[in-house]
């Protein structure tokens, strides 16, 4: 790995811990009866959360700003894009087919965007964590579903954008904290407004009975994204982007164990690839 910043184990640690938050409110949006607008509600809750935080950690300097902007225009696609595959499939098969594929594209355009090169070792991990992620999701559901195939692979072309500018914005700013607040201040609006227009009437009584998980994956999605956009000033975006999807690993073990569900083969020769792809990530 070329530059000064270096994935260390404290980093490692933190973004791990940080795609454990990030599985515990996809677990939560699993478990909903209507998946987009629980989604709606987690990040209308983390925009009302980030308020005070703004309010106590300031605004991130004039430098940020247009990354911010721009991060804010392409999250509306990846919200709009999430529904639409959330419609079509299953959380199961979307969510690790996004997650998945993102750290790939993420590491192909780090080197012109970012000017950072990786290890062939850390290549490696970034292969593993992707093939073990996409082996956790895929199955025959994949050839059932190809509407919600195309919009899982066009929001993992949109993560991957919007995890590059937000790595820029951040190293931008200087100060993690009040880039992540910002965004998330202004970001969770657009997305719940439309998926609460489009609801209507059903809106409010379903809100009053879920809010309070909702705050708790609000609050697990605003740290889990807090800390990885911080790991990306520490260490290598590709690499941290690449940890961050062992969130998907997470997601099926929380299913395992809440949810009752089945850890197959399949699911134990993803787990091993991804365990082999974090190794890979640190000792490149």
């Amino acid at each position: 790995m070329t530059g000064a910043m270096a994935l260390t184990w404290p980093v490692v640690a933190a973004v791990l811990f940080g795609a454990m938050l990030h599985a515990g409110w996809n677990v939560l949006v699993k478990s909903s009866t209507d998946k987009a607008l629980d989604t709606a509600l987690i990040h209308l809750l983390g925009s009302v959360i980030a308020i005070p935080l703004v309010a106590l950690v300031g605004w991130p300097p004039a430098s940020a700003w247009p990354w911010l902007a721009a991060s804010l225009v392409i999250h509306v696609a990846y919200y709009t894009a999430l529904a639409g595959a959330y419609q079509h499939g299953d959380l199961g098969l979307t969510y690790p087919l996004m997650r998945g594929t993102a750290p790939l594209l993420v590491a192909l355009s780090a080197t012109v965007t970012l000017g950072e090169t990786l290890s062939p070792l850390a290549w490696i991990g970034v292969l593993a964590v992707s093939a073990g992620v996409l082996t956790l999701g895929l199955s025959k559901q994949a050839f059932e579903a190809p509407k919600a195939v195309r919009f899982a692979l066009v929001n993992a072309v949109i993560i991957a954008v919007y995890t590059v500018v937000d790595a820029l914005g951040v190293r931008a700013s200087g100060q993690a904290l009040q880039y992540v607040a910002t965004l998330f201040m202004l970001d969770g609006w657009p997305f719940a407004l439309i998926v609460f227009f489009r609801r209507g009437g059903g809106v409010l009584p379903y809100a009053r009975k879920r809010w309070p998980l909702a705050l708790v994956g609000a609050a697990a999605s605003l740290g889990s994204y807090g800390i990885a956009l911080w790991a990306m000033t520490q260490a290598p975006v590709a690499t941290v982007a690449a940890l961050r999807e062992t969130s998907v690993l997470f997601a099926v073990l929380l299913g395992v164990w809440l949810l009752k569900e089945v850890f197959t083969p399949r699911r134990v020769v993803g787990t091993l690839a991804i365990v082999v792809g974090v190794m890979a990530l640190r000792l490149g």
